[in-house]
């Protein structure tokens, strides 16, 4: 497994306490998963869901708040599409995966069910640009097929 893979797997597979608790209260916990800082595994995602890391300065950020705002509109498309949605927004927390990827600022990524790196933007990426992306790949479609909903 590359570094990349390996440092992707770290943060998709663990979620905060803090995000735990709000996870109890339902919402906005099935959608967003805070990364805890000094785990490096998405093993558990592997070829099971496609994950999607956003790092931000903090939760006030702008580009976060319009990322999570967007993402959050489209939930029945996010499932559909096996999407997790992975946040890391303490810097100062020392991310593992934050540090490997160097996410001093915002960016925002796409993980594969493989493990590769789809896309990866120091900006908010519109849900109808990571679903094309998505709807392209190869798995995507056989998915799609399986499912009837081509």
């Amino acid at each position: 497994m590359s570094a990349r893979t390996t440092l992707a797997a770290l943060l998709l597979a663990t979620a905060t306490a803090a995000h735990a608790e709000t996870a109890r209260g339902g919402g906005a916990a099935e959608l967003l998963r805070a990364m805890a800082p000094d785990r490096a595994d998405l093993a558990e995602f592997r070829w099971q869901a496609r994950p999607v890391l956003i790092f931000a300065p903090s939760p006030d950020d702008p580009r976060y708040r319009s990322a999570v705002h967007d993402l959050e509109t489209r939930r029945d498309a996010l499932a559909e599409r096996d999407i997790v949605v992975l946040t890391d927004t303490d810097p100062a927390a020392g991310g593992r995966l934050r540090d490997a990827l160097g996410a001093r600022d915002f960016r925002m990524i796409l993980v594969g069910k493989d493990g590769g790196r789809k896309m990866d933007e120091a900006a908010p990426i519109p849900a109808d640009r990571l679903f094309a992306e998505i709807d392209a790949m190869p798995m995507r479609r056989s998915e799609m097929r399986e499912d009837g909903s081509n």
